[in-house]
């Protein structure tokens, strides 16, 4: 490989390190299966997200996501599905309690909760449409910087969301005071409530 190649690689990666660590639906539930429901449950959950990620990455590649994306009607029905999930986990999370719990229910999200959250997950479109369109650094080879493109984003998306998972595994196993527990549910559901501020205004922009 060339030093401009390298250099853009480089240049990438850091974007993608930016774009993924920032808090959104994906990391932030991340947290929640792991707070709730320990590492085990949380990797299976982690698992939906990937597939789903790399599913709507590759809607991107193929302009799938640009027909469907066009389509007025579906737009919105994504804005409301993703929108309706996230207030429900910020309500689970503002009223749980003295009980540190991002997600609060009977059964564990699962595989396919890690999928479907993903492709309604305004931020998974957002994200992989800049990164696979924009940021060339392999002129001449479109397919080469395609394929490095998505072994970068793997490699990074991975222990960004595994670290997410731990922490919230971390945070189930502290023994916090009543009050800093819930002053921590307080926040973790404003922060998920400026999401879904963000997507609807992304979304009707």
């Amino acid at each position: 490989m060339t030093p401009e190649i390298i250099t853009g690689g480089l240049t990438f990666a850091a974007a993608v390190v930016l774009l993924i660590i920032t808090p959104g639906p994906g990391v932030l539930s991340t947290a929640g299966v792991g707070s709730a429901f320990g590492f085990r449950a949380g990797l299976r959950y982690v698992a939906g997200l990937f597939i789903g990620t790399n599913l709507v990455t590759f809607a991107v590649i193929s302009g799938l996501a640009a027909i469907v994306l066009s389509l007025p009607w579906l737009r919105y029905v994504l804005m409301a599905a993703s929108t309706g999930y996230l207030l429900f986990l910020a309500s689970k999370i503002a009223f749980a309690g003295a009980r540190i719990a991002f997600i609060e229910t009977q059964n564990a999200p699962g595989l396919r909760a890690g999928v479907f959250l993903q492709m309604v997950n305004p931020k998974a479109y957002a994200v992989n449409s800049a990164l696979i369109t924009g940021f060339p650094f392999w002129a001449g080879n479109l397919a080469g910087e395609t394929a490095l493109k998505l072994l970068i984003m793997n490699a990074i998306w991975i222990p960004i969301h595994l670290g997410w998972l731990w922490a919230g595994v971390a945070l189930r196993r502290l023994n916090l005071a009543p009050r800093t527990q819930r002053r921590i549910n307080i926040v973790m559901a404003c922060a998920l409530l400026g999401v879904v501020a963000l997507s609807v205004w992304s979304a009707l922009a």
